[in-house]
């Protein structure tokens, strides 16, 4: 960890300071900013991209030690041979123009950091060079320093540009994070980093030693992730750091700041009622604390999340919840106005150890949970059932243990109250969450039998309509797809069934909708759902999960990228990212995973796969998913033995009781068998895989694996029934037929694209391939029109060309892709021939490229002749778009 950081990021910045370094104006930039906020990394890197060559480069930096010292700023820039007896404007005169003359006609950058520590003597000469001809200054310094006259005159007198560097974006510090950690860093921890650090890099840096020497930053799956609590432990470095900062306060100002620290945001209005407002003027001006409008509200903060962490930390516990309980009776003096407010007053109760309302604190845990904020909303529903909160309590805290991946600790609570379950709705309630922690925790698939057991001791119709709910999804997800089915209109018939009970009945109809292809029906399903989302998030906020997973379904087999796009960025998503609500952020990242490697976009896809697999762990319910889209990621790159030992993990984790994902499996393992060359197995897996999910009338999911085939070259292998039996069809027949059952644009176009590919019908295979490009479907489009090419080369036919053209357009757009359908049709190159055609392609003559090989012309014509005859191209003209739609050399 005691390497230098890599530059990584602002790229708007160091753009900005080179074009300023290489203008023909002369005109220069002087960047001030905060300490540590990058600005003196920024400009060594400038200089180091500067060529010598053509223009001579100067660094200097300034320092308090020798700011006493007559040129001591610039010492490191003079010449060592000053004339003696000049007066002091001519040793101004003297160091202009040998600094010219060392330049030797080259444009002088004269770069300085801090560049408000120079002496009296060194800024005046900088001043000088900047108005000198073909010379340009570029210079730091720290916002609210003293400025020498003579640099403040630099951007007063126009010589210069002044800006103020702003800190670090969180893509930026996500891109630091990642490129010091070694690999990518989970949006949960790379937003916190962030947030902790307000985008300063040193801040940042410090917090990544602490954290790692602390073993608060860790790696799962190759994706750096934040494992610390809540205050994060701060090196001695950082502590310095932010003392300096702070200062000393009086106890007025620490009054103010402390309970900032303790309570922040916290309306203005609050704070001067609690403290003095002169102290709180003052904290201002310091730089300690900022106002800031919130909606109607004016709030104050504290100007670094780190002086919080300090603060806190350094707090005697007495005064610690002193404060808290002193925050909880100001906002209940003047009344929970907003819905922030009782979750606020809750928490502050728990900590200073004032809680005396278990009701309260339950309401604000079912808050908490209705964010996905599961670890808040645990803390709360434990406080509820300390204070007596009884079954409602109880029931809250073992659901939201289950969503803390502890199954165990969860049936532990909710076995506690199992006596207090006097009346129906208690015994319903208490049925479905242990139900849920017990198949999606424990992986007990008995829990479907123990479920319909229990709904037939519960008379209210309502509350036995919950279960019956319940017991559907769960045989959905286990496969017994009819019993499902009955179960959830059965819920849906009664009017009686509460809005979160119908919703999982829904859900469970939309997922299998979707997966028979019925796309339009799933999606008007989906939406019923999503519009009584009011009625049900508070009761049940869980449901979220069935309904992107009935959503995410619908999408994927439809080809909808966009429509993934958009579910990924909605508010669920950052919402669970923030709670660390892991089944929800590690689902959407499978989606995005899926988009990503259905655009082409390898290395996304891979990325966010790995992403959903450090969340989700060893979680029985989309672990084994995650690892199978990891494994479809990493055989479309062609690294088999990734992909190999992603499907392993997949298989180890996979829980019988989630066998609805087995389509998304199975796919994954005929594609990995593909890219390590086993055609013949993949081929088997999929006929298999198709045979499978005609049975159990998952048209949707047919259509993907039918067309996997054609993908491979198997559009006229047959399928169906035992041989003979008069019951095959091909795969292009049949997926012809699946154009009449299954809605979308998918079926039509993978039809076409077997038909296209059994005649060996170049034209069609490139209209095909239009139509995939029109949804973003790259890795279709380009394996399309790669079996067009392959024709054409063939036949050495009219319009090679062009589809060579379109195949390098459509590789263009995607990552690095190696899958079968691509290198099975990819002529083979030597390396002499690969490597005489690329310079023949650059339009270099052979006698050249004789010359630069050290073989003889004759010997190029010869292998030219041969390229060409493999690519089936006319000549060189027609040479680069050839190169450019064989992915695997020239990709």
């Amino acid at each position: 960890m005691g390497q230098s950081w890599n530059f990584v990021g602002r790229t708007d910045e160091l753009d900005r300071l080179l074009a300023a370094a290489t203008s023909a104006n002369g005109r220069g930039l002087i960047l001030s900013g905060t300490a540590g906020v990058g600005k003196s990394r920024l400009l060594r890197q400038c200089v180091s991209d500067l060529p010598t060559e053509r223009y001579a480069v100067w660094l200097a930096s300034a320092n308090i030690a020798i700011a006493g010292l007559p040129f001591g700023g610039l010492a490191q820039v003079l010449p060592t041979n000053q004339p003696p007896g000049l007066s002091p404007a001519g040793i101004l005169r003297w160091a202009v123009d040998a600094l010219h003359q060392q330049a030797a006609g080259r444009p002088i950058v004269l770069a300085i950091d801090d560049i408000h520590l120079l002496d009296e003597s060194s800024a005046a000469l900088v001043y000088l060079i900047a108005r000198s001809d073909n010379a340009t200054v570029l210079g730091t310094l720290r916002t609210d320093e003293q400025v020498p006259v003579p640099i403040r005159a630099l951007w007063t007198d126009d010589l210069v540009d002044h800006a103020e560097l702003q800190p670090m974006s969180l893509p930026d510090t996500s891109d630091l994070l990642s490129a010091i950690l070694g690999g990518p860093v989970s949006p949960t921890s790379a937003d916190r980093m962030w947030r902790m650090s307000s985008g300063n890099p040193l801040l940042l840096r410090e917090l990544v030693f602490a954290a790692r020497d602390s073993h608060e930053l860790s790696d799962s799956y190759g994706v750096w992730q934040w494992t610390g609590g809540q205050e994060p432990r701060l090196s001695p470095n950082l502590d310095h750091l932010i003392d300096t900062r702070i200062g000393q306060l009086t106890p007025g100002v620490r009054a103010v700041v402390e309970l900032v620290a303790m309570g922040e945001p916290i309306g203005s209005v609050l704070l001067i009622q609690a403290t003095d407002a002169t102290d709180v003027e003052t904290a201002e001006e310091r730089g300690l604390i900022r106002v800031i409008q919130e909606d109607r509200r004016m709030n104050v903060r504290l100007a670094h999340p780190l002086y919080g962490e300090i603060l806190r930390r350094r707090c005697p516990v007495t005064r610690t919840r002193r404060l808290k309980a002193e925050l909880a009776d100001l906002l209940e003096a003047v009344g929970n106005r907003r819905r922030d407010d009782l979750l606020r007053t809750a928490v502050w109760r728990v900590e200073s150890d004032t809680a005396r309302d278990p009701g309260q604190l339950l309401e604000a845990a079912i808050q908490a949970f209705g964010r996905y904020d599961v670890t808040l909303a645990g803390k709360l529903a434990r406080a509820a059932l300390n204070l007596g909160g009884g079954f409602d309590a109880a029931e809250t805290l073992a659901t939201v243990k289950m969503f803390e991946d502890e199954p165990v600790k969860a049936r532990e609570v909710l076995d506690a109250v199992a006596d207090q379950l006097a009346s129906d709705q208690r015994r319903s309630r208490w049925l479905t969450a242990r139900g849920m922690i017990s198949y999606w925790g424990l992986r007990e698939e008995s829990t479907v039998e123990e479920l319909a057991t229990g709904a037939t001791r519960i008379e209210d119709s309502a509350d036995r309509a919950r279960v019956r709910a319940f017991e559907a999804i769960m045989r959905l997800h286990r496969l017994d797809l009819a019993e499902a089915l009955r179960l959830s209109r059965a819920v849906l018939d009664r009017p009686a069934a509460t809005p979160a009970a119908r919703g999982v009945a829904r859900c469970a109809i939309a997922h299998l909708q979707a997966a028979k292809g019925e796309l339009a029906r799933s999606g008007r399903a989906i939406s019923g759902v999503e519009a009584d989302a009011a009625q049900w998030r508070t009761d049940m906020p869980y449901l979220q999960l069935s309904l992107e997973l009935a959503r995410g379904t619908r999408l994927a087999l439809s080809g909808d990228l966009a429509g993934i796009d958009a579910i990924v960025a909605d508010e669920f998503a950052d919402l669970a990212d923030a709670g660390d609500f892991r089944l929800g952020s590690g689902y959407l990242s499978i989606l995005r995973a899926q988009a990503a490697r259905l655009r082409g976009q390898t290395g996304d896809a891979l990325k966010f796969s790995l992403r959903a697999c450090a969340v989700l762990g060893a979680s029985p319910v989309y672990a084994a998913l995650a690892h199978a889209e990891r494994a479809q990621a990493a055989a479309l790159r062609g690294d088999t033995e990734l992909a190999a030992e992603a499907m392993a993990e997949s298989d180890r984790l996979h829980f019988a009781g989630m066998e609805v994902l087995y389509p998304w499996r199975e796919q994954a393992r005929a594609a990995v068998l593909a890219s390590s060359g086993d055609l013949t197995g993949a081929v088997t897996r999929l006929e298999a895989l198709a045979h499978r999910l005609r049975g159990d009338g998952f048209a949707g999911h047919e259509v993907f694996a039918l067309h996997d085939l054609v993908r491979l070259g198997r559009a006229d292998a047959e399928i169906g029934g035992a041989r003979g039996a008069g019951q095959r069809q091909t795969v292009a027949q049949r997926l012809t037929a699946l154009t009449e059952i299954v809605d979308g644009p998918i079926p039509p176009l993978a039809a076409r694209h077997a038909r296209a590919a059994s005649a060996g019908s170049p034209p069609e295979l490139l209209a095909v391939s239009d139509g995939f490009a029109e949804l973003d479907l790259n890795v279709f489009a380009a394996e399309a029109a790669a079996m067009a090419v392959a024709r054409l080369r063939e036949a050495r036919a009219a319009g090679a060309h062009e589809a060579n053209v379109r195949l390098g357009d459509l590789l263009a757009l995607c990552d690095v892709v190696r899958s079968p359908a691509l290198w099975i049709r990819t002529p083979s190159l030597t390396e002499r021939e690969r490597q005489i055609a690329r310079l023949a392609a650059k339009g270099i003559p052979s006698r050249h490229i004789a010359e630069q090989l050290y073989i003889s012309p004759r010997t190029v014509e010869n292998h030219l002749q041969r390229v060409y005859s493999k690519l089936g191209v006319a000549g060189r003209s027609e040479l680069l778009p050839a190169l450019r739609a064989i992915p695997e050399q020239e990709g």
